[in-house]
């Protein structure tokens, strides 16, 4: 972030991210034993993800930097490729990706998901404060600290983050008045340490056979979903033409349109009628997020929508245009991530992967005693950690179908966010001796 990347310009760093979504989409088609091989062991969208963190990493192209301008002051300036594709693309995506979705069938998966997802959360929650504890024997004046600069104050930002999402983490910030001088650390950790973990679980996606049968889970109810919205789409598939497409881009971004529209009156609703949603320290204020209203009503119109003949159009393939949409927000999610920051606060970024650790045993060891599918897991973890803009990312990877399960979830991040982030934070003050 301190020197700007050899390109600046957004036209040109969005022409990079296609150009390595492109690599790995063509590459991943060659019938060789080489490029068969080489994605047995890396699968594809891991690939669409690392690609663009290491042009971040060789300096190349970067989602925050610093510059001089003409008076010699020192201003920050950012590029806005994540923003579009996370508040456009990604509601295009979700709407595109839920025409088909057989809302009966989501519920019958059961609920193996929501236990996962309350795992994921207990995960964090005791997470937070085991950490402190381990590393505290290790390195105690890393988790030390006191008044508005102690550690535990700065970690309940990361909590917030890592239950909900940035509505919760900014609130935690108000609430607990961590030292704003030395937030970028926090932000550091979440950053890395969240992408790490992304990383992992899309490994996970390309094993998950192997991973389900090591687990003896039962993915039928999985599997049945799938398959009845791929004979739905085979039964309705058609040869597109200029007016499907046009209909459908029309459909995805006039949703779009009502989302930020209707983001925007929610919050402002909130925050000018009811002060304990104004209340940037009120555990409320987190509804008042506009990201949390437009991935809400994206999804809602999505699915009042598979009730009419809108349907239809997963036959002209609506569900392949939205996860081309996944995609580009992948490549963007990739492109935040700094290979060399991993070294730049190696204390701060140990307690964030003993944190990480705890809440994957955790998941691991509820999945297999339930025997909850990786599908669950992944999705559970995300909709935790990742939160909107990753869970349904991690879900549409499984199937475009199961995108909307990935939503959902996150919702339930958002609303008990921060609530949860706080018992983490009284625990890690509790740990810490403070």
């Amino acid at each position: 972030m301190e020197n700007a990347p050899f390109f600046t310009n957004d036209t040109i760093v969005f022409g990079i991210l296609m150009l390595c979504l492109g690599l790995v989409f063509y590459t991943s088609s060659i019938k060789t034993s080489f490029w068969q091989g080489f994605y047995k062991f890396v699968p594809a969208l891991l690939l669409c993800y690392l690609l663009p963190a290491i042009f971040n990493s060789l300096g190349i192209i970067s989602p925050e930097w610093k510059e001089l301008d003409t008076n010699g002051e020192i201003i920050e300036k950012s590029s806005s490729v994540y923003y579009i594709a996370s508040r456009y693309l990604l509601p295009a995506s979700l709407v595109l990706m839920t025409l088909s979705i057989d809302l009966k069938a989501i519920f019958n998966l059961g609920p193996k998901a929501l236990i996962m997802f309350a795992t994921g959360t207990i995960g964090i929650i005791i997470g937070g404060p085991i950490a402190i504890l381990l590393i505290s024997l290790i390195s105690p004046e890393t988790v030390g600290g006191a008044g508005f600069d102690a550690v535990w104050r700065g970690l309940s930002t990361l909590a917030g983050s890592w239950i909900g999402g940035g509505a919760n983490q900014a609130a935690m910030l108000e609430i607990y008045e961590y030292n704003p001088d030395k937030y970028g650390g926090m932000v550091l950790v979440d950053i890395v340490v969240a992408n790490l973990w992304m990383a992992i679980l899309l490994i996970g996606i390309g094993k998950s056979a192997k991973i389900d049968k090591w687990l003896k889970a039962d993915s039928s109810a999985i599997e049945s979903l799938k398959e009845k919205v791929s004979a739905y789409a085979e039964s309705v598939n058609r040869n597109p033409t200029l007016t499907d497409y046009i209909i459908m881009l029309s459909i995805a971004f006039t949703t779009v349109g009502l989302a930020h529209w209707g983001a925007n009156g929610m919050s402002s609703f909130l925050s000018n009628n009811f002060e304990v949603f104004n209340d940037k320290s009120s555990a409320l204020s987190s509804f008042t997020s506009q990201f949390f209203w437009m991935i809400t009503i994206a999804t809602f119109i999505g699915i009042l929508l598979s009730y009419t003949k809108a349907k239809k159009y997963e036959g002209a393939g609506a569900s392949k245009i939205g996860s081309i949409f996944i995609y580009i927000l992948v490549a963007t999610i990739g492109m935040k991530m700094d290979l060399k920051m991993i070294l730049e606060n190696p204390g701060l970024i140990a307690i964030g992967l003993v944190w990480m650790t705890i809440h994957a045993i955790l998941l691991i060891g509820v999945a297999k005693l339930i025997k909850a599918p990786y599908f669950f897991l992944a999705v559970g973890s995300q909709a935790n950690v990742g939160g909107a803009a990753s869970a349904p990312v991690v879900a549409a990877a499984f199937h475009p179908s199961l995108a909307t399960v990935g939503v959902l979830l996150a919702v339930f991040g958002y609303v008990v966010g921060t609530y949860g982030a706080i018992l983490c934070t009284i625990l890690m003050q509790i740990a810490s001796g403070s």
